[in-house]
């Protein structure tokens, strides 16, 4: 391995960069593309072998310009994701940059002939790309992982929407299983909106709900003390009869929260809590 040292190399692999930077960044990105490489492919390897060349007349030792160098973290940090969101695999990725190793060699041995130089250079072109091709991992697999938690939040906000029944009544259909994540959506959304709303009775509706566990009324029982604080009245509907003889097993005492078997029932409690405000052509004050 290279010594910390060694300017001489330091100084042509510069040298290269700066001189040929627009050559390289052609040669390297034109692979990449049937159309002979993308005006932003090409821009990113520009700044990608500007942030290098920059980093190579700095103070950091070779092994720790990618970890530690602010340019050439981002430069590789917008390269891969780019590539992520394009669909590109992260080996993939890994290998367009360990591609440009043939690229720098072949403009090194371009500018000098001294064998032994060339040696050197190679190692430090090794050692360098060799850290920048693992940190494209690593940016692949937290991109991923952050798209992966954006897209479950997502999903699990569409899957629990918040309808307007009717003035000052709103309703949450729920389908599938209600856990932890789940039911804090359902309790962000619908304490929201019974805010914007001046909802008066919210309806969860837990018709399309498989099974209801403790888990599961634990979470009913918070959203409905939520939602009793915001000064609103909450009714839970599709009570079946399986339900109901599940809970009364686990001893879940509901006795205190209004139920009903149906959402259109729950609607006519509704209406009867709203009472002449809540009727069709009355007149509020």
């Amino acid at each position: 391995m290279l010594g910390t040292d060694d300017s001489q190399v330091r100084t042509v692999l510069a040298r290269v960069l700066e001189e040929d930077r627009t050559a390289l960044a052609h040669d390297w990105a034109s692979p990449e593309a049937d159309d002979g490489g993308s005006p932003q492919l090409r821009r990113e390897a520009v700044e990608l072998l500007e942030a290098l060349r920059h980093a190579l007349t700095g103070p950091l030792p070779v092994s720790r310009i990618v970890e530690q160098d602010p340019a050439v973290r981002d430069a590789l940090t917008s390269l891969s994701e780019r590539r992520a969101r394009a669909g590109a695999q992260p080996s993939a990725t890994a290998m367009a940059i360990l591609a440009l190793k043939r690229t720098m060699l072949g403009a090194i041995e371009r500018h000098t002939e001294d064998s032994a130089l060339r040696y050197r250079a190679a190692l430090l072109v090794n050692e360098l790309l060799d850290s920048a091709g693992v940190l494209t991992f690593e940016v692949y697999s937290t991109g991923r992982e952050r798209i992966i938690r954006e897209q479950h939040s997502q999903m699990l906000e569409l899957s629990t929407p918040v309808v307007r029944l009717w003035r000052h009544v709103l309703a949450v259909p729920l389908i599938g299983t209600l856990d932890s994540a789940r039911s804090q959506v359902v309790m962000n959304s619908l304490l929201e909106s019974i805010q914007a709303n001046e909802a008066r009775v919210a309806i969860i509706d837990i018709t399309g709900v498989p099974t209801v566990d403790t888990a599961v009324a634990h979470h009913l029982l918070q959203t409905v003390s939520a939602v009793r604080l915001m000064g609103a009245e909450c009714v839970i509907s599709g009570i079946r009869p399986s339900i109901a003889q599940t809970i009364t097993q686990l001893g879940i005492d509901l006795s205190h929260i209004v139920t009903r078997g149906s959402l259109a029932d729950a609607l006519a409690t509704a209406m009867q809590l709203l009472g002449d405000s809540g009727r069709p052509g009355a007149v509020s004050g």
